[in-house]
């Protein structure tokens, strides 16, 4: 659903909205990062506020930085590590794409070999012929 423009804000998408499906590893990426992040936070956050204390900020706070702060760093490395694995994968449509652009010894090793064969023939009989 595109973003409703406000008074003196050009009609547009927003940059979350912006990540398409090329983006979407690392939206997903990002988005469980920090759900595990947020989770584990409240943990080592509650642990360590039980063990310690709060401190002068109080509880609330101290749990919510080891949250946010979580949240952030498994958010960051789950959006990264999502990229690297889905890096040779692509949509179907472009997949689809690729193939037909790519060399034909490159689609399969029956079409490459038969395309390798038929090039020997063709060199065997420029050969023979001079």
């Amino acid at each position: 659903m595109p973003a409703v423009p406000q008074h003196g804000q050009p009609a547009g998408l927003t940059v979350w909205q912006k990540l398409t499906t090329a983006a979407l590893p690392v939206k997903m990426g990002a988005i469980m990062g920090a759900g595990v992040g947020l989770t584990m936070g409240f943990l080592f956050g509650s642990f360590s506020i039980l063990r310690g204390g709060a401190g002068p900020r109080g509880v609330l706070p101290t749990l919510s930085q080891y949250m946010l702060g979580s949240a952030a760093t498994f958010s960051f490395f789950l959006a990264i590590g999502s990229v690297i694995r889905n890096d040779g994968e692509l949509p179907p449509h472009l997949e689809a794409a690729r193939m037909q652009l790519a060399s034909p010894i490159i689609r399969s090793r029956t079409e490459g070999l038969s395309n390798m064969r038929l090039q020997w023939a063709l060199e065997k009989e420029r050969r023979s012929s001079q």
